[in-house]
């Protein structure tokens, strides 16, 4: 499956904004920023007494996307809002994804796809059993567009502070969402919105473990964290070069093909030279 929290084409998405939805004017800048998708949000950053208009604010604005990337991310099932957010999506366009919170459960993910026939879940752990239960989840459904993590919800469930007590449970996202045949993760959000030095080493740090771009709760991350995303001018220009030297030795009849510094080149080489690229179509 190609990844469905991209823009319409089919482009990778590197930056995801968050908008809480009793914001309606919020929701509207994000849909013309540049985010590659727009997040509406029903839960953490709406309070209990602005759920219902939360909710219909986003029914309202969402009944006609324009082609826009878009999620909303639902209330759990353990809340007395849930059902009525599952309904509302359910009468939105069906391009508009499900973003999944605290996520624990196959049977859960099943009903809930149930409920939304041929809609993108978006699935996010935010807890120990969740993260162990990672692939698992990702293969609930044939729904399931994505895999991410909650961090701040399980940093309280694993005791931890720092991003060291998180390294292991974000490569286990990682492995479980690539072993799903899903799209490379997207990190969790950077809460310190006016750190962008922080943002973009954090951002660096979680490429080395195999995520693929953000969500972001202010436009003013964005541009961070497509920078640190992309690959370099050398990464393209060595991509390249790997291409370039396999479609000649196969024109060729060559079978054994080396890079300028020696190197042979393997399969393995050549879908990440693909990849790189990809990335870097999505700037």
């Amino acid at each position: 499956m190609s990844d469905p929290a991209g823009p319409a084409g089919g482009r990778t998405s590197l930056t995801l904004l968050y908008v809480p939805g009793d914001r309606p004017d919020r929701v509207t800048k994000a849909l013309a920023s540049s985010a590659d998708a727009v997040l509406a949000d029903l839960e953490d950053a709406v309070a209990p007494s602005r759920k219902e208009e939360a909710r219909d604010n986003v029914a309202r604005i969402l009944a006609d996307p324009s082609g826009r990337a878009v999620q909303v991310r639902i209330n759990h099932p353990s809340t007395p809002w849930h059902a009525d957010d599952v309904a509302m999506v359910a009468a939105l366009p069906v391009g508009v994804g499900a973003r999944v919170p605290k996520v624990e459960s196959v049977d859960e993910v099943r009903a809930l796809a149930a409920a939304l026939p041929g809609r993108a879940l978006h699935l996010l752990v935010e807890s120990a059993l969740g993260v162990e239960r990672a692939f698992e989840l990702a293969t609930a459904s044939p729904q399931v567009a994505s895999l991410g993590l909650g961090e701040a919800d399980l940093r309280s469930d694993l005791r931890v502070d720092g991003d060291e007590g998180l390294t292991w449970a974000r490569g286990r996202v990682v492995v479980a969402a690539r072993a799903a045949g899903l799209p490379s993760p997207h990190m969790s959000a950077y809460t310190n919105v006016r750190d962008l030095d922080g943002l973009a080493a954090s951002c660096r740090t979680g490429r080395g473990l195999g995520f693929s771009g953000r969500t972001a709760i202010h436009p003013g991350q964005l541009d961070t964290i497509r920078a640190a995303f992309l690959p370099s001018a050398d990464e393209v220009s060595a991509a390249r070069d790997v291409l370039e030297r396999v479609g000649s030795a196969a024109v060729e009849g060559v079978g054994a093909v080396a890079l300028a510094d020696g190197t042979f080149l393997d399969v393995a080489m050549v879908e990440r030279a693909r990849w790189v690229l990809e990335l870097a179509s999505a700037g």
